[in-house]
């Protein structure tokens, strides 16, 4: 069955991407059209140029990225407790990169989840379809991206100190930036304590790995997938594959979770984001069941070399669920407790 499901999603996501409403998915379709990004010449550092707060525990972020040379957009949720410092949990996008619908802050309760919690949780607003790695060229459609230096390097001393942390980071991310969060944690290895991947495929550089990521970046970001880590055969696209780098997480504790692709609980007429609409039913089940098969498929062969290289992860796969929002919220909730603790944070 899982075979079958898989060559299943291979052909789903060549020729019915295009279709997804994305009302479940993370393959949103942005809600205008992505223009070039042509980045300043003058080489100013990176600092932050406005933080707005828009309730008392959430505020918006205005950082300038030199690697990037424009102004990256961030929401920040803060603790109530401002008296003492509190760790971070760096939370990404999926393939909209927060520029589309399909957003945590749009399509989950993760507001109203970390309320009590003592952490900030930072999500970039932007970086669309840019697998948040450094590309190696610019693109004519998706501009300059230098998102690991940024994320990497340029924000979280900006977010040190301008918050008053404890210093201590963890990262988690879904689909295109569940794979994003493990090269991130690779490059980085002292950054983060813990590493969270939601239904990311952990394979790049395999035809089935590479099938996923021309979907995402040619066919719906429509940018030029060499333009990001080269020739498909060249060497860019095994440095930046998770899955040949496994060992490299050593130190980092690993959290991953899929579904196999088969319906489950959130993929009813009554589910929450499904509300009675069958078109988009159909699409979560067919379209998001497909790229959920593919993903599996990746999350086990990461399993497999998680292990090989005792690395310290915990890797959980559900026997039903498909590509969608309602399974990540699951995923989020019954991971953070075990991220709050590599944080020395209160669950």
């Amino acid at each position: 069955m899982m075979r079958v499901s898989v060559v299943r999603g291979v052909a789903a996501l060549s020729v019915a991407v295009a279709a997804c409403s994305g009302a479940g998915t993370a393959f949103a379709a942005p809600s205008s059209t992505t223009t070039p990004r042509v980045p300043a010449t003058a080489q100013l550092p990176s600092r932050i140029i406005s933080t707005t707060a828009v309730t008392p525990r959430e505020a918006l972020l205005e950082v300038y990225s030199a690697s990037m040379g424009r102004n990256i957009s961030l929401t920040v949720l803060r603790p109530t407790d401002r008296a003492r410092p509190a760790p971070v949990l760096y939370l990404l996008n999926g393939a909209g990169g927060g520029e589309d619908s399909a957003t945590w802050k749009a399509k989950t309760d993760y507001k109203a989840f970390f309320a009590d919690k003592h952490v900030n949780v930072v999500t970039p607003n932007s970086g669309a379809f840019s697998y948040y790695t450094d590309w190696q060229k610019d693109d004519p459609v998706l501009g300059r991206n230098k998102w690991q230096t940024f994320l990497t390097q340029e924000l979280p001393p900006l977010v040190d100190k301008a918050f008053d942390t404890t210093g201590a980071n963890a990262i988690a991310g879904i689909s295109m930036s569940g794979t994003s969060v493990l090269n991130l944690a690779i490059a980085a290895p002292e950054l983060y304590r813990s590493v969270a991947a939601y239904s990311g495929c952990a394979r790049t550089s395999d035809p089935l790995g590479q099938a996923y990521i021309r979907t995402v970046v040619g066919d719906r970001g429509r940018g030029d997938v060499t333009n990001m880590w080269g020739p498909l055969d060249g060497p860019g696209w095994k440095e930046n594959d998770p899955y040949l780098h496994a060992d490299k997480l050593k130190g980092v504790k690993v959290y991953m979770t899929s579904g196999t692709g088969l319906p489950g609980r959130y993929d009813v007429p009554s589910a929450r984001l499904i509300d009675g609409d069958p078109a988009v039913l159909l699409d979560q089940v067919l379209m998001g069941g497909a790229i959920e098969a593919v993903v599996n498929s990746c999350t086990q062969q990461m399993k497999q070399a998680l292990d090989r290289s005792g690395v310290d992860s915990t890797v959980t796969t559900r026997p039903t669920g498909t590509h969608s929002w309602e399974y990540w919220q699951r995923d989020l909730h019954t991971t953070w407790p075990s991220i709050a603790k590599d944080l020395s944070a209160p669950a």
